[in-house]
C-alpha cells in the first residue's frame, strides 16, 4: 500500500506534466498571408499618402512615406520637409518587404529580436527586419503597401497605420 500511493502521485504529476506540455506543442498556426488583389488605385494612393503625411506633420516628424502597389511598383512617395535622404531607400524597401511577404515588417523586426534560429532571415534577400512596412488590405485582398521612414521604427508603423485607415 505505501509504495502505491508514490506510484500515483508520480502517475498523476507524469499526465498533468504530459497535458502541459502537449498543450503548449498545439498552438495554432498563425492566419495565412491575405491574397493579393486588385491594383490600387491613383485615388486611393493620394488618400492614403495624405493621411499618412498629416499624421506625420501632426506629430512634427520628419519622414519619407512610399506607397507601392500589389506589384510591388512605386506609386506615390512624399519626403517630408527636413527628412533624411537616406530614408528614401528605407521606406521604399519597407513598403516593397510589405507587399512581397504580405505581412507588416514589423513580423521580421519580432523573429530577429527573438534570437537564435531566426537570426536566418538576415539572409532573406527583400525582407525589412524593420518595423514600419505595412501591406494595404482592402477587402481582405493586398492592393499594395506602404513604408514609412525618419523616426523611430514604432512611430515610422504609426503614421504608415494612419495612412491604411483612411482606406477604411
Amino acid at each position: 500500500m505505501k509504495t502505491l500511493k508514490p506510484l500515483a502521485v508520480l502517475l498523476c504529476v507524469s499526465v498533468v506534466f504530459g497535458a502541459v506540455v502537449a498543450s503548449a506543442q498545439q498552438t495554432p498556426p498563425p492566419p495565412p498571408p491575405p491574397p493579393y488583389g486588385a491594383q490600387m488605385t491613383f485615388d486611393q494612393a493620394k488618400k492614403a499618402m495624405a493621411a499618412a503625411e498629416a499624421e506625420a506633420q501632426k506629430n512634427s516628424w520628419a519622414v519619407v512615406i512610399a506607397i507601392l502597389d500589389a506589384g510591388g511598383n512605386l506609386m506615390m512617395l512624399s519626403r517630408l520637409d527636413n527628412a533624411q535622404w537616406g530614408s528614401i531607400d528605407v521606406a521604399k524597401q519597407k513598403a516593397k518587404a510589405a507587399v512581397a511577404f504580405r505581412r507588416p515588417t514589423k513580423a521580421f523586426q519580432d523573429l530577429i529580436a527573438q534570437g537564435g534560429a531566426n537570426l536566418r532571415l538576415l539572409n532573406v534577400s527583400g525582407a525589412s527586419m524593420l518595423e514600419g512596412g505595412i501591406p494595404i488590405v482592402v477587402d481582405g485582398k493586398l492592393i499594395g503597401g506602404i513604408g514609412v521612414s525618419g523616426v523611430t521604427s514604432q512611430q515610422d508603423a504609426q503614421t504608415g497605420q494612419a495612412g491604411i485607415d483612411a482606406l477604411k
